[in-house]
C-alpha cells in the first residue's frame, strides 16, 4: 500500500511569501532612488514589503513546527521562506535600531541656517518641515558638530573643502569660490542615501588671508527621520578637514603666509 506524504501548505505559503518580499523591497528602493515614486508612496510600498516578509517568517516558523510533528514534506520550502523573509527584514532591523539610537531630526547645522541656505530644486516634492535639535541635545548627541576655526587662510582652506567634497563623491549643485581674502566661499552638494532619500550639505568658509572659519549644514530634503545621517556626516567631514588642515600646515610651513596681490595660493597636497 502506497503511503501518500503531503507537502505542508504552510511551507508552500512561506516560500511564496518570501519570494515576493525580496523583490518588493528591491523594487521599492529602486523606484524611490530613480524618483519614479514619491517618498510617501515609497514608505507605503516598503512597509507593505516588510509586512509580507514578516508573514513569510511566521509561516515558515509554523511550517517547521508542524513538519517536525507530522513528517510531511516541505522542509526546503519552509527554510527558503524563512531565509528570504529574514533577509528582507534585515534593513528594517538596521534602520529600526538607528531610529532608537538617534532622535527624530532632519536638519543639523553648526550655525544660523540663514547663513547656510539650501538650493531650491523645482523637480523635488515639497520639503517636510525640518526637525532640529536644541543646543543641549546637539552637544549630547553630536558633540563634534561645531564651527571650525583654522590658522589657515580662506583660499587654501576652501581648496581643502572643495577637494574633500569631490573625494566624497557628492553632487555639487552650487560652488562659490572666494575671490579675495575677505569674500566667503560656499559649496552646496546633494547626497542620495541607499534607500533613495535626498540630503543636502552646505559648507561656508569665511576668513582672511591668515585664518578661516568653516560652518556646515546637512539636511534631509524628503525624509521624516535621518537616522543620524546628517549629524554623523558633519562630524566625519569636519574631522577629515581637521586632519587635512593639520597635514597641510605640517608639510607646507609657508602655506599660511600672505600671498602677493594677484597670486592665489592653493594647497599642493590634500591628505584625507
Amino acid at each position: 500500500m502506497r503511503i501518500l506524504i503531503r507537502t505542508s501548505k504552510w511551507a508552500i505559503a512561506a516560500r511564496r511569501l518570501g519570494s515576493v518580499a525580496i523583490p518588493l523591497v528591491i523594487i521599492s528602493v529602486l523606484l524611490h532612488r530613480f524618483g519614479l515614486i514619491t517618498s510617501d508612496l515609497f514608505l507605503v510600498a516598503v512597509l507593505a514589503a516588510g509586512l509580507v516578509a514578516l508573514l513569510a517568517v511566521l509561516a515558515a516558523v509554523i511550517a517547521l513546527a508542524r513538519l517536525w510533528q507530522t513528517g510531511d514534506r516541505g522542509w526546503d520550502k519552509a527554510l527558503a521562506g524563512l531565509l528570504f523573509g529574514t533577509l528582507s527584514l534585515l534593513p528594517f532591523a538596521w534602520y529600526g535600531n538607528l531610529m532608537l539610537t538617534y532622535p527624530a531630526v532632519t536638519d543639523i547645522a553648526t550655525t544660523d541656517r540663514e547663513l547656510l541656505p539650501l538650493v531650491f530644486d523645482p523637480g523635488m516634492q515639497a520639503m517636510p518641515a525640518p526637525k532640529m535639535l536644541s543646543a543641549e541635545e546637539m552637544a549630547s548627541v553630536f558633540p563634534n558638530v561645531e564651527t571650525r576655526t583654522y590658522p589657515l587662510g580662506l583660499v587654501p582652506t576652501f581648496g581643502l573643502v572643495e577637494a574633500l567634497v569631490a573625494g566624497n563623491g557628492w553632487d555639487i549643485r552650487t560652488l562659490r569660490e572666494p575671490t579675495s581674502g575677505l569674500d566667503a566661499g560656499q559649496v552646496n552638494a546633494r547626497i542620495m542615501t541607499l534607500p533613495g532619500w535626498r540630503e543636502e550639505v552646505v559648507i561656508r568658509v569665511t576668513g582672511t588671508l591668515t585664518n578661516s572659519t568653516v560652518d556646515m549644514r546637512s539636511a534631509s530634503l524628503n525624509a521624516l527621520h535621518d537616522f543620524g545621517a546628517n549629524g554623523k556626516r558633519i562630524e566625519d567631514f569636519l574631522a577629515a578637514l581637521d586632519e587635512a588642515v593639520t597635514s597641510l600646515l605640517r608639510d607646507n610651513p609657508n602655506a599660511n603666509l600672505p600671498v602677493e596681490a594677484g597670486v592665489e595660493e592653493t594647497p599642493e597636497t590634500v591628505t584625507e
